[in-house]
C-alpha cells in the first residue's frame, strides 16, 4: 500500500502516546516470573496498568497467557530475546520463531550464555539463528561473562531470569557497554518486584536468588514515540507550535528521555506540566535557533538515531553521529535504509566503519522523488513521515509497519491536521 502524507499547516494539540513497550515487555516477563509459572490466563497480569497495545507487546502477551507449543513472535526482537530466556525456566518444550527477517537476526550469544547456565536449546534450522527449540526447567545459574557490545536485550533477558535461578546470577560484561540505560531500566523494574540486583563494579552485576513478588505497577508513556513529535515541532513552519504529551515523567526509566536535551539543540523546548488530577505531561514548543552543526554518540540511545538523522537533514544541519553499530542488526540495516531513503530526497549520507553516519550539509536537486520505503521497520516510517512538513508532501510504501510500537501513529497525525491519503 502507498500513501500520500500531506502536512498540517499548524502543529497544535494533545496527543496520548502509547505506553512504553520497553517497560511493558520487561514488566510482563517479570510479572509472569513472579507467579512461579505461566498460568495461561490473562488474569495473571491484573496488577499491571497501562500496558502497551503495540505488536511487540501483543506477541509477548499472547505467548505468556497461552504458552502454545510453537510461539511466533513475528518481527518482535525484544520478544525473541526475552522469551528465549523465560522459556528456559519454564517446564515443557516450546519452539520460538518469527518472520524471515527475524530468522536472519543472530541470537547465538544469548543461546550460548543460557546453555552455560544449564539451558537445553537447539537450533531448528540455521546455527546461531532462530527458530529455537527450548526444553525448559530449573536452572542452576552462577557466574557468566558476556560481550558488552552485544544488544542490551541479551543482558536484560539474562538478568530478568536471575532471581529464579537456584544460585542467582553473577554477570560480567566484557568491553564497552552499549545501551546502558536499558540495562538500568531492567534493574529498576526488577527491584520494584522485589529482586535484589545491583552493580558490584562498573561492569559486573550481582542478582541474588529469591524470585519476585507480584506488586502492582503503572507503565509510563513511551519517550521513543515522543521523538517523532519533537521532530514535527522542529520541522513545522508554525512558530507558535505547541504539542502536549501526557504520561511522560521527568525522572524516567527510559534512556530515550534524552530526546529532550537533543532537541533543545534543534530549537524545541520541553516544559513539564502536572494537571489538577496529578497527570504529568510535557509541552513541546519552538524555542530559539537550532545549532549550525550537530555531533552525538548514540551508543546509549540507538532508537533515536533515525529521528535525529532525518531532522538534521531536513533542517540543513550537517552532522556527525557515531555509536550506531547496533542499527545494522535491528528490524533492518537502519544505516543502509537511512542512506537509501534520504538519498531519494537528495541527501547523500555517508557511512563510516559501520558505526558512524555523517552529512556535509549539501543536498542534490531531485525531481519527483520515489516513494519512501519502510523496510518492515516501524521507526523508518515514523522518522520519515514528518519530512512532509518540509517537502510539502511525501509518498510512503507499507505505512502499516508503525503497529509494531505505535499503532495509532497515523490517526494522531490526522488529529493535528495531517492528511493521509491512499495513492
Amino acid at each position: 500500500m502507498e500513501i500520500r502524507i500531506n502536512p498540517a499547516s499548524l502543529m497544535r494539540g494533545k496527543v496520548v502516546l502509547p505506553a512504553s513497550k520497553s517497560i511493558s515487555n520487561r514488566a510482563l516477563v517479570i510479572y509472569a516470573l513472579s507467579q512461579g509459572k505461566a498460568h495461561h490466563d490473562a488474569s495473571l497480569f491484573d496488577g499491571l496498568q497501562h500496558i502497551s497495545d503495540c505488536d511487540d507487546t501483543q506477541v509477548m502477551w499472547n505467548a505468556l497467557t497461552r504458552m502454545p507449543h510453537q510461539i511466533d513472535i513475528k518481527a518482535a526482537g525484544t520478544a525473541m530475546r526475552f522469551l528465549t530466556a523465560y522459556l528456559c525456566t519454564q517446564e515443557g518444550t516450546h519452539e520460538i520463531t518469527g518472520t524471515a527477517r527475524m530468522r536472519q537476526r543472530p541470537i547465538g550469544v544469548l543461546v550460548d550464555a543460557l546453555r552455560s547456565l544449564g539451558a537445553q536449546i537447539d537450533y531448528v534450522e540455521n546455527e546461531g539463528f532462530p527458530p529455537l527449540r527450548i526444553k525448559g526447567g530449573e536452572l542452576a545459574g552462577g557466574k557468566l561473562e558476556l560481550p558488552a557490545g552485544v544488544s542490551s536485550q541479551y543482558v536484560s533477558a539474562l538478568l530478568m531470569i536471575g532471581p529464579t535461578l537456584a544460585n542467582g546470577l553473577q554477570l560480567r560484561l566484557v568491553g564497552e557497554i552499549v545501551s546502558r540505560p536499558y540495562i538500568e531500566m531492567t534493574l529498576h523494574i526488577m527491584r520494584h518486584f522485589g529482586a535484589k540486583a545491583q552493580w558490584t563494579a562498573d561492569n559486573c552485576i550481582q542478582v541474588e536468588p529469591g524470585g519476585y513478588h507480584p506488586i502492582p505497577y503503572y507503565i509510563e508513556s513511551d519517550w521513543s514515540a515522543s521523538s517523532y513529535w519533537y521532530e514535527m515541532v522542529a520541522l513545522t513552519g508554525d512558530d507558535k507550535a505547541e504539542v502536549v504529551l501526557p504520561g511522560l515523567f521527568p525522572h524516567s526509566l527510559q534512556g530515550d528521555c534524552a530526546i529532550r536535551q537533543l532537541f533543545d539543540q534543534l530549537g524545541v523546548s520541553t516544559t513539564f506540566l502536572t494537571d489538577e488530577e496529578g497527570v504529568e505531561s510535557v509541552c513541546l514548543r519552538k524555542s530559539g535557533q537550532p545549532v549550525t552543526r550537530m555531533e552525538y554518540d548514540f551508543t546509549h540511545q540507538p532508537d533515536l538515531a533515525q529521528t535525529l538523522v532525518a531532522t538534521c537533514a531536513a533542517l540543513g544541519i550537517p552532522f556527525r553521529f557515531q555509536g550506531l553499530q547496533s542499527l545494522k542488526i535491528k528490524e533492518t540495516d537502519r544505516m543502509a535504509a537511512l542512506r537509501t531513503e534520504l538519498g531519494k530526497l537528495g541527501f547523500d549520507i555517508m557511512e563510516h566503519d559501520g558505526s558512524m553516519l555523517t552529512w556535509d550539509g549539501h543536498r542534490r536537486t531531485v525531481d519527483n522523488p520515489l516513494p519512501a520505503d519502510t523496510y518492515e521497520d516501524h521507526r523508518m516510517a515514523m522518522a520519515l513521515a514528518p519530512l512532509a512538513l518540509k517537502e510539502g508532501m511525501l509518498r510512503m510504501n507499507d505505512p502499516g509497519v508503525v503497529s509494531k510500537s505505535y499503532p495509532t501513529f497515523w490517526d494522531h497525525l490526522q488529529q493535528v491536521g495531517f492528511k493521509i491519503e491512499a495513492s
